[in-house]
């Protein structure tokens, strides 16, 4: 019946809507690394503008999904899709149709399905690796909105025949529409497409069984569609064009008949079918319906002569209690519930031979179950730091007797991993948060905590006889640090993996600058998650084939990455100059401050909390959602409202006690744009103040489009007309580590983090609001402005305030001509470490640009020659500059 049809609805800029009359969909191939070499060799130069027209020829030849794959061992898969994705979302003609996340790896298509617009389609997943991860992966995909394809593959392996894909299939949706709840007319099953004709008895039938699966499906699987990659079946005839195109149309037309939907085929690679020569026509038909006995021999030989091109009350508490003592402990840690665990621990020693057993048995069986169900996404990091906290309370419990029966050298555990955030920086939330994820599986962590030399860190290395090293770093100079202790451990002939991690930190910039410098393995970790696997992957019997294999993968990236080309994607300075922002100055009218210079100010955090995005608040938890939506996440929901009430109650706790404190300044000056890239600040006599220096994209546009630097939104010293320019610094952090350290005395993790997590927040918030009063009455550029919350958080205002280190001018290197023209350090206390990082580390600088035309833009890579020059308009050595912009050279 009509009223009971559901169709499948897919959406780029414009939807594509497949209904039970629909014609076939066509999917693009060409933007697949494993099925286009030109594609593949211009993704690895990097030459994306290239690639684009690769997935405007697929749009523009009749694709009505483009399909994109990454997968390839010297690609940087995760950059590469959502670099590739981004792009796509700036081409209307290319982003109008949906985009097929293609990949073998989830952390691809979850990268991708982080940054694609519309409604998209996953490529794929399958029951190959079991029930639990397929349920896990399916509820993710539902989550993100996109539909998914389905393979017909299993744990005993690929269906190749009528019976296994109906097997399947039939599985598959069960689990889907039952389990999972996902939208039966999103479910899309892919039923292997094998090749025909290849001489092989077993073969004869591929065709034919997937055309019978195909009708089961439709006619057994209601609002489930069919897909499949066209190609591989004409697999045999390589190098023969007009054979294969023939091949795929003759597929087609009959699969079409029995209910295929869509299919992944190059549409300037399809014949139609009416036009096929009839001799041809036969031939194929015969090998693809299976005809003849020798149907295979025969299309052969003719071939020979048409060569073309070619996610409690009282009552659940005494039920939770009646278990056994291990039950009970184990309920406690994986609930994050400390009520009871000293008297279960307790309960645990009498009953054990000695008290290390507790930690070795009972603990350690109850956290590997939360290792388990976190490895598998039924747990959420919140959770698990509060198992952490439950554990930790626990074995404090348990130390006094096992001291007193002198076997705390009995303690067993998987190793011991030193952890540090490097000489400069400040930053320690994702450090922490992967030191309880590892201390959850059994792994010792030695802290050293924040800003540690690396003499500290070799000292401490060997002191503790540590198995693993792990890095973070933050800010842009901590890649160097980490550069210069690798060459250390080196130097002195220590043998121990090294772990990287933080937000700038990549696997790109670990195989090409920090691997060569160390004998031993050094290896990038993205996530918490990941960190377990890495971690034990360094530890197992199998050490040495593993940091083989990442040595061996590593070289390859490096080599492939230095010796890629770039020159001709990228301008000379001067020529990006030449090709500078031109805006019509005409139309732009200078608004003077009602107050120039500096001014301090101070704000009751109780002002700031409407202010407060919440959104990244969950991302450091690795709940990832917006705000308020997140609450009611179908996965994910649960948690972020249990983490959310926490944060709540720390919220009153902070407000009532006065816990935090908000200091800032700020000061609006005149300026001009000078000599192309720099702006000059002067006092209200004239009297130069300081310079800022920018940096220009160099990077080759499209035509019409500019190299842009933040100095083009300044009305030039030439105009004879007087801009301005505003800098501010403002903070939350005063008070932060001591009271997070008083959490972690008492042995709770949680609420370290969620008062470091809340104090960030509060550090934006406070400069949000500040942006706010500036636009409005500081500067009063804007004094009609009237935005909600959301507008602010989408940036919808006048003007822009990008900060140092960030992607319009990731130089830190301006943060100290900020600090000196405001005072910053001595007004406010906010003070830069060597490498620039801000302390107190919930602390927010940058600069106010109130020309309306202005706009947030990524500088992107540069060549050396701006880098010469920057470094003599700065007056420091090359090599110097080159440290603070080492992510940022193409070369």
């Amino acid at each position: 019946m009509a009223e009971n049809r559901r169709d499948l609805v897919l959406a780029g800029l414009e939807p594509l809507i497949i209904t039970p009359t629909s014609v076939f969909v066509n999917i693009g191939e060409r933007t697949n690394v494993t099925g286009s070499r030109k594609f593949l060799r211009l993704i690895k130069e990097e030459k994306y503008d290239e690639a684009l027209d690769i997935a405007r020829q697929q749009v523009e030849g009749g694709a009505q999904i483009i399909d994109i794959n990454m997968d390839e061992g010297m690609l940087d898969g995760v950059y590469a899709m959502t670099k590739f994705l981004n792009l796509i979302a700036s081409e209307p003609d290319i982003s109008r149709v949906p985009i097929m996340i293609d990949s073998s790896k989830w952390e691809i298509i979850e990268a991708g399905l982080k940054v694609v617009q519309g409604k998209s389609v996953v490529n794929s997943i399958s029951l190959k690796e079991g029930e639990e991860a397929f349920i896990h992966h399916a509820k993710l995909i539902k989550r993100y909105g996109a539909a998914a394809i389905i393979m017909a593959f299993d744990e005993v392996g690929q269906a190749d025949n009528f019976e296994r894909r109906v097997e399947i299939c039939q599985r598959s949706y069960d689990i889907l529409v039952d389990k999972v709840g996902f939208p039966p007319q999103d479910i899309i099953f892919d039923l292997n497409i094998f090749p025909v004709a290849t001489g092989m008895e077993e073969h004869r039938l591929n065709a034919l069984d997937f055309f019978r699966g195909t009708k089961w499906v439709r006619d057994n699987l209601p609002h489930a569609h069919i897909s499949g990659g066209v190609s591989n079946v004409s697999f045999s005839f390589r190098g023969n064009d007009h054979v294969r195109e023939a091949m795929h149309s003759v597929f087609l037309y009959h699969a079409i008949q029995n209910g295929m939907t869509m299919g992944i085929v190059n549409p300037e690679m399809l014949s139609i079918y009416d036009d096929i020569p009839k001799d041809l026509l036969e031939h194929v038909e015969d090998v693809i319906l299976n005809r003849r006995d020798d149907a295979t021999e025969r299309l052969l030989d003719f071939a020979e002569n048409v060569k073309g091109e070619v996610k409690s009350d009282e009552k659940a508490i005494q039920e939770w209690r009646l278990g056994t003592v291990q039950e009970r402990i184990t309920h406690s840690l994986v609930k994050g519930v400390d009520a009871f665990i000293e008297e279960d621990v307790e309960e645990a020693r009498l009953a054990a031979v000695k008290p290390i057993e507790v930690i070795e048995i009972n603990l350690m069986t109850g956290m590997n179950v939360v290792g388990d169900l976190f490895g598998s996404g039924k747990m959420f990091l919140p959770q698990v730091v509060k198992s952490a906290r439950v554990m930790k309370k626990a074995v404090a419990y348990l130390l006094p007797y096992i001291e007193a029966s002198k076997q705390a050298g009995d303690k067993s555990g998987n190793g011991k991993i030193l952890m540090a955030t490097v000489k400069g920086d400040v930053h320690d939330i994702g450090k922490n948060i992967v030191s309880v994820v590892l201390a959850c599986n059994n792994y010792e962590i030695v802290d050293l905590g924040v800003m540690v030399p690396p003499e500290k860190i070799i000292a401490a290395a060997i002191e503790h006889n540590v198995d693993i090293i792990g890095l973070s770093g933050l800010i842009t100079p901590s890649l160097d640090e980490m550069v210069y202790l690798a060459k250390e451990l080196d130097k002195q002939g220590i043998k121990i993996p090294i772990m990287i991690g933080g937000a700038t930190t990549s696997r790109a910039h670990t195989a090409v600058k920090i691997a060569p410098q160390y004998r031993e393995t050094v290896i990038h970790v993205n996530d918490a998650s990941r960190a377990v696997t890495v971690a034990g992957n360094l530890l197992d019997h199998n050490r040495k084939i593993y940091a083989s294999d990442i040595r061996a993968d590593y070289d390859a990236f490096r080599e492939t990455f230095l010796n890629r080309s770039r020159d001709k994607n990228f301008l000379t300075i001067e020529q990006a100059r030449k090709n500078k922002l031109q805006l019509d100055w005409a139309e732009y009218t200078p608004t003077k401050p009602k107050v120039i210079g500096k001014q301090i100010v101070e704000v009751d955090l109780d002002v700031l909390v409407p202010y407060i995005d919440w959104t990244p608040f969950f991302r450091t938890w690795e709940l990832f959602g917006k705000y308020p939506a997140i609450l009611t996440d179908e996965v994910v929901g649960e948690e972020a409202t249990s983490v959310f009430a926490d944060a709540q109650e720390m919220l009153k706790v902070i407000l009532a006690e006065k816990k935090l404190t908000a200091k800032g300044i700020y000061g609006i000056f005149p300026a001009n744009q000078i000599d192309d890239d720099d702006i000059e600040l002067r006092d209200e006599n004239g009297k130069v103040l300081e310079k800022f220096l920018t940096l220009r994209q160099q990077s080759q546009k499209t035509k019409g489009a500019p190299n842009i630097a933040l100095s083009d939104f300044i009305l030039p010293k030439d105009s004879g007309i007087t801009d301005y320019i505003g800098a501010f610094c403002v903070t939350t952090g005063f008070g932060v580590d001591e009271w997070a350290a008083e959490f972690e005395k008492d042995l709770d993790d949680y609420n370290s983090i969620m008062v470091k997590a809340l104090a960030d927040r509060f550090a934006e918030a406070f400069a949000e609001y500040l942006h706010e009063k500036v636009r409005q009455d500081f500067w009063g550029y804007d004094p009609q402005e009237s935005l909600s919350t959301e507008d602010l958080i989408e940036e919808n205002y006048k003007g822009i305030r990008p900060a140092p280190g960030y992607p319009a001018c990731p130089d830190h290197l301006e943060k100290p001509t900020i600090w000196k023209l405001l005072n910053v350090d001595k007004e406010i206390g906010v003070t830069l470490t060597e490498s620039m990082a801000m302390w107190p580390a919930s602390s927010v600088s940058g600069y106010y640009f109130g020309n309306p035309k202005s706009k947030y833009f990524g500088l992107g890579k540069i060549k050396e020659d701006q880098v010469v020059d920057y470094a003599k308009r700065r007056n420091v050595s090359t090599d110097y500059a080159m440290k603070w912009l080492n992510p940022n050279i193409a070369d």
